[in-house]
């Protein structure tokens, strides 16, 4: 029997890459579109080196989760790297003052080890197999801009995007949303009007909408308007099982509910309090694939859908293991924006032409995660790196 790697070094590289024709909106925290534009991100790339030379890496690091890769960096040396479920239990506990955004990021780099060692690419190591993924449309917000505007503007974007081959379009909504309901509902109308049994629509005010009473004008307007989903409307921030249990009762529209919540225990509560219709996991906020497997089998149980947040080649793999799901999010995406994020990965794309001509993606075959990172280009873009520990 093969020994399993063992870690050695856990080590950080970060970068900096700029967005073009991209800001912010008015609380600077929505991405949105703004013509010459030059919006400076930063982020970083984790890499779990380990005794027999294979090194698990994911470059999707934030801020926060780095803060709590340095407190937890020193448990994984000496680890063996195979021990996902162990360590994912270890972390959790460690890691239940904090966000327990850490042991995500952590735990993808574990499984690229795995695919790795193993010479199988993650959704093979999760018992799926390599099928055609159908995406949606996931938009930047709406701005003030000339961009995504005016529901006309977002009428002509999904006209774009189902020709495209998307059979799915999702609207991001005004960060303005609190104090202009009716764009809103007359964005979601003419949406529903223009596009019935062409594309699967979908809404996510992303929590901006003020209160309960709005939300519900929304959600009535998508009743109307034979939306898929509603998902984050008003600003609980998306955690109130009393309030979405509320709306539920109220629309017949489904709600997808969870994002901002964390791990299988508090997913599954929501579930049973009958707050969500769909539900929302991630692999870099809920405890990586190991957290992400675990919350989608759960919800299985329950004999609902999942829904994974965000693109990326991890979320391909994991969509390909699993039966209770409908999309790949294949987002933020804007008419005039080229591309909001880091080209980190040589041969793959999560931009808005990243699909085939019938609107799907698929996983990466290589081995792990299953690509090679875009050396040259990280280089060119690094500011610095740092040993987590050894």
């Amino acid at each position: 029997m093969r020994e399993a790697p063992v870690i050695t070094k856990v080590e950080a590289i970060h970068f900096e890459h700029v967005l073009e024709n991209v800001g912010k909106d008015y609380n600077t925290f929505n991405m949105v579109y703004e013509p010459g534009g030059r919006l400076v991100q930063t982020n970083t790339i984790l890499r779990i080196h380990t005794d027999k030379g294979i090194v698990g890496e994911y470059p999707g690091v934030i801020g926060p989760a780095m803060a709590e890769l340095k407190a937890i960096g020193n448990y994984l040396v000496g680890k063996n790297s195979l021990a996902r479920e162990r360590i994912y239990n270890d972390l959790k506990r460690g890691s239940r003052h904090w966000a327990m955004l850490g042991m995500g990021v952590v735990d993808i780099c574990l499984w690229d080890i795995a695919g790795k060692f193993y010479d199988e690419p993650l959704y093979r190591l999760l018992g799926g197999e390599r099928r055609p993924l159908k995406a949606y449309a996931s938009t930047l917000h709406g701005d003030e801009n000339g961009g995504l505007t005016t529901p006309q503007d977002f009428e002509d974007f999904a006209n774009q995007c189902l020709e495209m081959g998307y059979k799915a379009f999702k609207v991001h909504g005004w960060g303005l949303a609190r104090d202009n309901i009716q764009r809103e509902i007359d964005n979601v109308l003419n949406l529903g009007e223009k596009f019935a049994g062409k594309l699967d629509l979908l809404i996510d005010p992303a929590c901006e909408i003020k209160n309960f009473g709005d939300a519900l004008k929304l959600g009535q307007a998508c009743d109307e308007a034979n939306f898929f989903w509603l998902e984050d409307p008003f600003q609980d921030n998306g955690v109130s099982q009393f309030a979405h249990r509320k709306l539920r009762q109220m629309l017949k529209t489904p709600i997808l509910q969870t994002e901002h919540i964390r791990l299988l225990e508090q997913h599954v509560d929501f579930i049973v309090a009958d707050a969500t219709d769909y539900v929302r996991c991630g692999a870099h906020e809920d405890g990586g694939v190991t957290g992400a497997m675990k919350i989608a089998h759960a919800t299985e149980g329950f004999g609902l859908d999942v829904e994974l947040h965000g693109p990326g080649p991890v979320h391909r793999h994991i969509m390909s293991a699993i039966r209770n799901t409908n999309f790949f999010e294949l987002g933020l995406v804007h008419p005039n924006v080229s591309s909001t994020k880091p080209p980190v990965y040589l041969n793959y794309n999560d931009n808005l032409d990243g699909i085939d001509a019938d609107g799907n993606v698929f996983a990466p075959e290589g081995p792990g995660i299953g690509l090679e990172l875009d050396w040259d280009w990280i280089n060119a873009h690094k500011l610095g790196e740092e040993v987590i520990a050894e």
